[in-house]
């Protein structure tokens, strides 16, 4: 009677076909990472059949269902709970402030634009348009380029001899 020759795992495996080539024409997505499409409504066998997967009965079973934004399912809603105070102008401008005598900064003769007061740090929001204010004195003779300018800061400016023009945003 033959004796039965076992082989080692290691000998099992080196004893398979070489490692295939990879090209472009055998390339496969890893096994699992592809899913398909679940089809709902298929059927009793498809495990979405009669009500697919939409529950029994109730608004949110119905076609064309989409809640509305802010709906809390009957609820008062919070944007209704909340109190209104005062009025808000849904058009209204708000100015980034500076005033007069923070401009005695710059050179005389420099041109101030809304850039550089944005660099040199007057104004924090980049978005706001800015307004010049007459407070405090002016004592340089400056070329003023913003947004809007208060009365006073108009008269201030020509006094000192310098200039200020109104720019669009």
């Amino acid at each position: 009677m033959a004796k039965k020759v076992s082989r080692g795992r290691k000998a099992a495996k080196s004893a398979g076909h070489p490692k295939p080539v990879v090209s472009l024409s055998n390339l496969k997505p890893p096994k699992g990472s592809r899913h398909r499409k679940v089809r709902v409504g298929r059927g009793i066998g498809s495990k979405l059949g009669k009500t697919s997967g939409s529950g029994d009965k109730g608004q949110k079973s119905r076609r064309g269902y989409s809640r509305r934004r802010g709906f809390e399912g009957g609820q008062m809603p919070l944007h209704r709970r909340m109190p209104k105070r005062g009025f808000h102008n849904p058009f209204g401008v708000t100015y980034s402030v500076v005033n007069l005598e923070e401009l005695n900064v710059f050179p005389e003769g420099e041109t101030v634009t809304p850039d550089l007061l944005r660099a040199h740090g007057f104004v924090r929001r980049v978005t706001d348009p800015i307004k010049v204010l007459g407070d405090g004195e002016l004592t340089t003779k400056l070329a003023i380029h913003a947004h809007a300018f208060s009365a006073s800061a108009k008269d201030k400016i020509t006094k000192a001899g310098g200039t200020f023009e109104v720019v669009t945003a």
